[in-house]
Formats: C-alpha cells, sequence, structure tokens
C-alpha cells in the first residue's frame, strides 16, 4: 500500500519546513519551493514554511523573544515533523538557524527531523552531519536518508526546476516516506505515553 494514502482516513501530519538561510541573495527559497512541490498532493502532510529570511531570533538567550519569534514557537510547537532545508556555510550551517534551534527545547522534542541541504561541492551534507548530534542533544529522531543538491545554483533551471530530476524526485520521495512513518509512529507514541526527557 503506497503510504502517501495508507493514512487517509486519520488527520495529516502537520510538518513544518525551516528554510535555514537568512543572507542577502540566498538561494533557499528556490530549492524550498522545489521541495514544496514534493509534498503538494500528498495525503499524509499539512505543510507550511519557516522562513528565517523574514524572522530574526536573537543570538543570546535573554529573557524574551519578539513578537515575531513568539508566534514562530508556536507553530513548531504545533509541528508533528520538521525538514530543515539548510546550505552549507564554512563546512556547517548558517547562525540564524542555530538560533532558532537554541531557542526551543520541548518543540523539537519526540519528534522527526529530515533534511534537504544545498551547497557546492558537498551538497551541504557537512551541515546535516552537524546538525544531527545538535537534534540529538534536544530529543529529537533525525531521519536518515536526505535531498542534497550539489552546485546548486547551476542544478536549476530559471523557473526553479531540476535539470536532471530523476534521482533528486526519487530521494524526496523516500525522504517523505520516511518521515511520514516516523511522524505518525512518534505522535502515537507521545499520545500514549509522556516523552521522559
Amino acid at each position: 500500500m503506497d503510504i502517501t494514502t495508507q493514512h487517509s482516513t486519520e488527520r495529516p501530519m502537520r510538518l513544518v519546513v525551516v528554510s535555514g538561510s537568512n543572507r542577502h541573495g540566498r538561494f533557499g527559497p528556490v530549492v524550498v519551493d522545489w521541495f514544496l512541490r514534493h509534498t503538494e498532493g500528498r495525503g499524509d502532510f499539512e505543510t507550511e514554511v519557516v522562513d528565517l529570511g523574514e524572522v530574526e531570533f536573537p543570538t543570546d538567550l535573554g529573557p524574551g523573544l519578539p513578537d515575531g519569534a513568539a508566534e514562530v514557537t508556536a507553530r513548531l510547537a504545533a509541528a508533528d515533523a520538521f525538514v530543515v532545508v539548510t546550505p552549507e556555510y564554512n563546512h556547517s550551517y548558517p547562525a540564524g538557524l542555530k538560533s532558532l534551534i537554541d531557542w526551543h527545547g520541548a518543540e523539537w522534542r519526540a519528534k522527526p527531523v529530515a533534511f534537504v541541504s544545498y551547497g557546492g561541492m558537498s551538497g551541504g551534507l557537512r551541515a546535516v552531519e552537524h546538525l544531527r548530534p545538535v537534534f540529538a542533544e534536544l530529543h529529537a529522531v533525525t531521519v536518515r536518508d536526505t535531498v542534497s543538491f550539489h552546485h546548486a545554483h547551476t542544478s536549476f533551471d530559471e523557473r526553479g526546476r531540476h535539470r536532471n530530476p530523476e534521482h533528486c524526485d526519487a530521494a524526496a520521495k523516500t525522504l517523505l516516506d520516511q518521515l511520514s512513518w516516523w511522524s505518525r509512529a512518534l505522535l502515537e507514541a507521545r499520545t500514549a505515553r509522556p516523552y521522559a526527557a
């Protein structure tokens, strides 16, 4: 049975896609839009985007959050699963993404996190490998399979379509199928008994 239809009588999982770059001229929105096209038509996810280019989290963990950031916190708390779309900066992930992660704890806990990365020769995979232990510390479950784009700026056409979509389309389906399984399984586990953090 196709995983995208097997839960048709249950509510879709709430998926938050985090656009992890806030740099001027960033390429991230192209990758995010590409990924969102793969979530369309699936019955297992209800998807929204948290764009770090539109909301800023303070770098120090002070007494409170700005209004826009507090609204993002509520959206993360309501999510069942996450996809982090990240570039690779200096062999790691962006500072703004680290601020978003560090400002939250329970919002990630006992929920699955998957990764879509982009960059030059490494395709952002070093950023992903740095993010995995960070999310493990926060008691999140990271999905094994990723989607990565090597030399991303030349891999997409002017309409945001990948020039050679066969492999990356298949990788996106695998990632979403695994994320669907984990999000449902972890929701059922959290519902049955509170997670012991």
